[in-house]
């Protein structure tokens, strides 16, 4: 990881949604199906729902509203970006090659799944009254999978490249871990 600190931002990005997005904020949407009516879950505690159901109301009405495609999108979360975000904070942490297919994976579809959102929260049945800040507050979930693809570039991610020599011939330096 000395090699790799720009790989923190992704370990960051990895706690943070895998603790609190995905199992906190995502999960109050599956488990309260009507945020007008409901009993607390035994997860989220209450003041996570709390605050989930306060932002909603403030800032965010699609989050109230709960429409079929953004509990798809939710379901998506929970289901395959949650483990995600385990095992992709496993291979960054000790560098993985084999993350890079899932990687890429998750950035096309976290920037589809945003991209929807963020439209219905524009010019959809139920639009955000402030969608500067709902877009500022969905901006990392668009740049992540633009940075992930970034640093999934290379078919070896976590490799150094072979040093060439000047005669374009690969050096005897091998490709080792970074």
């Amino acid at each position: 990881m000395r090699e790799r600190r720009f790989d923190l931002v992704f370990l960051v990005f990895f706690v943070v949604n895998a603790s609190f997005i995905t199992y906190v904020v995502d999960l109050e949407q599956l488990v309260i199906a009507d945020p007008t009516n409901f009993e607390y879950p035994l997860w989220p505690p209450p003041p996570l729902v709390d605050l989930v159901h306060w932002y909603g109301s403030t800032y965010d009405p699609l989050l109230m509203a709960r429409p079929a495609f953004w509990r798809m999108t939710i379901w998506i979360d929970v289901i395959f970006f949650g483990p995600f975000y385990l095992v992709a904070f496993y291979a960054f942490l000790r560098g993985r090659n084999w993350i890079r297919l899932p990687a890429l994976v998750w950035s096309g579809t976290m920037m589809a799944n945003v991209l929807i959102i963020l439209m219905e929260e524009k010019y959809g049945v139920t639009p955000a009254p402030n969608f500067g800040l709902v877009l500022s507050l969905n901006l990392p979930w668009l740049l992540m999978p633009l940075l992930m693809m970034w640093r999934m570039r290379r078919d070896d991610p976590f490799s150094r490249p072979v040093a060439m020599s000047e005669e374009g011939a690969p050096s005897a330096q091998p490709t080792v871990a970074a």
